[in-house]
């Protein structure tokens, strides 16, 4: 079967076909290193990440993901707390780090820092310059959007609308509204670098075509992304680096996730809903944060809620009580394939609501199966799926110690199991049934037959 996604660009879905299978490339925009990352910085790593766990095992892929670490924003906290920049830069892409690996999130192949490509940007500047895309005013460069027949494409926007509909104030140095910062000038309490424009630093916009370029060349097979960050930032990010490169396209894919809600309100300071990585993963393991993030297709709106991820860790519950119950070995697990229809699933745009069905459909015929060989063979082939997308990675026993729910482990319900056999012989009804009931409760369900007893985890 044939990767499609869907491209923002055309608006719809198209199968995936590389420049080079031998060289796939895949950009994604990273963290602006200011703050904790919250939980929706977290959903465009996570699918990012099992996007390209997906490429992986069809291309040799190169993926990066930058770390924007100079920025107004970050200039602005280390003011408030009187701290170096560099010293808010280190602290908060390290924070950044720990979150996203309690994640599931692998490290992406290359992770460009906005500061370290400073003489590519200047580069990029100057040969927009030379080809009459940008003009220098006041110690600004400035990129002119006129000058780019195509702006708006990807967003679907109209440039003579957008200038007409501006209620902002027009800096006096521009030559259109929509004109945006390619170059700013720094004072001295400001990071800044030397250029042929003064002393100044760069534009948030310019930062990735230059990373981009530096690392993965002219033209990317994908570019992703949050939704929020498709105008301007997307938008412009397409015009210069065209214009830069003669025309050339810049990305051929452009892949965007939906927008992340808190309890059906946009997550904001004012409203105090603004959910940190780090605050969630005092209450609840990793992985049932990722799996609540790829709850939904990561095209459409996620509605962020306490009943999201408590029916994550319970789904995740089920999924352990499975592997727990046959209990394949490593060696098993890794020579498994995960199953068909689950890899058919990720690989049409990443369907992940229907990836996780395809689980709990795995997880049930692990548990029904009756043949020892088979159930261990099934179970090694949930594993190996969930590997796909960044789940079960951890050993039964450990999530469940760690404080899964209330399934009971293999010797606790083996020894209950053998008090019911012993109420039933002396005809103790009430209290077999009571014994029954409560490992019901507890998730496990107990199935007679003329070769005897046997549980399994309920599905």
């Amino acid at each position: 079967m044939t990767i499609t996604l869907h491209d923002t660009m055309r608006g719809e879905k198209v199968p995936f076909e590389p420049r080079d299978p031998e060289r796939v490339t895949m950009y994604v925009c990273g963290p602006t290193v200011y703050n904790f990352a919250h939980i929706g910085n977290a959903r465009p790593a996570v699918v990012f990440d099992v996007l390209a766990r997906v490429l992986r095992r069809r291309y040799r892929l190169i993926y990066a993901r930058n770390i924007t670490d100079v920025d107004d924003k970050i200039n602005q906290a280390a003011k408030d707390t009187g701290q170096p920049i560099s010293a808010i830069t280190e602290r908060f892409a390290h924070a950044y780090h720990e979150d996203m690996a309690a994640l599931g999130v692998l490290p992406p192949d290359i992770e460009p820092r906005a500061t370290a490509h400073i003489p590519q940007m200047i580069a990029m500047i100057q040969s927009l310059i030379d080809g009459g895309y940008a003009y220098e005013a006041e110690g600004h460069v400035l990129f002119h959007v006129e000058a780019y027949e195509h702006y708006g494409v990807l967003s679907r926007r109209n440039l003579r609308e957008m200038i007409a509909g501006a209620r902002v104030e027009v800096a006096p140095y521009k030559r259109a509204a929509a004109d945006f910062v390619l170059w700013k000038p720094s004072g001295e309490d400001l990071p800044g670098w030397d250029s042929p424009w003064g002393r100044g630093r760069p534009g948030w916009h310019l930062e990735c075509s230059a990373m981009s370029e530096s690392h993965l060349g002219e033209t990317i097979d994908i570019h992703g992304g949050g939704q929020d960050l498709m105008f301007p930032h997307h938008e412009n990010e397409i015009a210069q680096s065209t214009c830069a490169h003669g025309g050339r396209q810049f990305a051929r894919y452009w892949v965007h996730n939906g927008f992340l809600n808190v309890e059906h309100e946009k997550m904001s300071k004012s409203l105090g809903n603004v959910l940190l990585v780090r605050d969630l993963l005092e209450r609840w393991p990793g992985e049932a944060v990722r799996m609540a993030l790829l709850s939904a297709h990561y095209r459409q709106p996620l509605d962020w809620t306490e009943e999201l991820i408590t029916e994550s860790r319970r789904k995740l519950d089920r999924l352990y009580g499975a592997l727990r119950a046959a209990a394949p070995s490593a060696e098993e697990v890794a020579a498994a394939e995960p199953a068909a229809d689950f890899l058919e699933a990720l690989e049409d745009d990443l369907n992940t609501p229907r990836a996780m069905a395809a689980l709990f459909d795995l997880a049930r015929r692990v548990n029904k199966a009756e043949d020892e060989t088979e159930r261990r063979r099934l179970a090694a082939a949930l594993a190996a799926s969930g590997e796909v997308m960044g789940l079960l990675q951890e050993d039964p026993e450990v999530w469940f110690a760690a404080g899964g729910d209330e399934l009971p482990d293999a010797e606790t319900i083996e020894t209950l199991l053998q008090q019911r056999q012993a109420a039933r012989k002396a005809r103790d009804f009430a209290e077999a049934d009571r014994i029954r009931d409560e490992l019901e409760a507890r998730g496990i369900v107990i199935e007679d037959g003329p070769d005897g007893t046997r549980w399994r985890v309920a599905s």
